[in-house]
């Protein structure tokens, strides 16, 4: 879902612009879950696969008319920056099959916990790796997502993984991101390069054993496969670039579109249960989400003056 490489304006200021594209973004990927209900019958992994295929050519485009692929050139040379892309391209991998395995499988609820969680989970990492303080309010943010995991578990028995595994792979590959030495639309095009070649290969293997969809199956199964390109990379490129013309604060707020939208689709339009336990645990999570944003914004405020002087 959002891209945290670009969380860096340039500019202390929102710009019209900056918004537009990132409300089109978080939006995007707040119907993603339609698209991806469309192919609850075919395996997640080939999903995935598809995601990486027709997402390069796109990314290469938006590179070309750019004028940047000199940078990208300059990584494919640097052992260093392929290793770091090797990591993130694993990891966003991963996300992206927790991700449509989970819609496909009736857990649209659990994803959409997953990425409530992930801003809360990011200071964690922040605190735990970085060195970096947390404000009491946060401090009690990450308690209550940690309480409403617990509350979840306690009712199922097991640990949520869906929205764990979804936290935890972005998170790291957020963390991840920050090491790319380039800018998000090369980075995002390094990953999906590096994905290439594995990607191909399944698709290739699930052609030649007649598992495959694309251009066996239904007419409309090839078209959605082919789409996953555009719903992959379209709402990726235009956030990195929208995100660089807002405020970090305001980027706070905006991101929790994406799983606002998830989480009424799953209840409404595909009918998931919204029983007792996530009654209690949605609530913690959604007074965690204030605590945390309202913590951001105060220290941001206080951030200006100085930054001023």
């Amino acid at each position: 879902m959002r891209n945290p490489d670009s969380l860096t304006s340039k500019t202390n200021e929102d710009t019209p612009q900056g918004l537009a594209f990132a409300i089109t973004a978080y939006v995007f990927w707040g119907f993603l879950p339609l698209y991806m209900k469309a192919l609850s019958h075919i395996p997640a992994a080939e999903v995935v696969a598809h995601r990486v295929v027709w997402s390069v050519p796109i990314a290469t485009l938006v590179l070309v008319a750019m004028r940047r692929t000199q940078d990208l050139k300059a990584a494919l040379l640097s052992p260093r920056t392929l290793l770091m892309g090797a990591v993130t391209a694993t990891l966003i991998s991963v996300n992206w099959g927790i991700y449509v395995w989970a819609i496909a499988s009736g857990h649209a609820l659990d994803a959409a916990l997953g990425y409530y969680i992930n801003p809360l989970f990011s200071i964690l990492l922040g605190a735990l790796l970085l060195g970096e303080r947390m404000s009491k309010r946060q401090l009690i943010a990450v308690g209550l997502a940690v309480g409403a995991v617990f509350v979840l578990a306690l009712d199922t028995g097991s640990i949520p993984w869906v929205a764990l595994g979804l936290t935890l792979s972005w998170g790291f590959y957020a963390l991840a991101k920050k090491s790319l030495p380039i800018g998000p639309n090369q980075g995002f095009l390094l990953e999906v390069l590096l994905l290439l070649v594995p990607a191909l290969a399944y698709i290739a293997y699930l052609t030649s054993t007649g598992q495959g969809n694309f251009l066996t199956g239904a007419p409309v199964d090839t078209w959605l496969l082919l789409g996953c390109g555009a719903v992959t990379a379209v709402p990726l490129l235009i956030y990195a670039n929208g995100a660089k013309l807002l405020r970090l604060s305001t980027i706070g707020i905006l991101q929790y579109i994406a799983p606002t939208m998830i989480f009424f689709v799953a209840v409404f339009v595909f009918g998931e249960e919204f029983g007792r336990a996530r009654m209690i645990a949605f609530p913690m999570i959604w007074a965690a989400l204030i605590l945390y944003s309202s913590s951001t914004l105060q220290q941001m405020r206080r951030s200006r003056p100085a930054k001023g002087s």
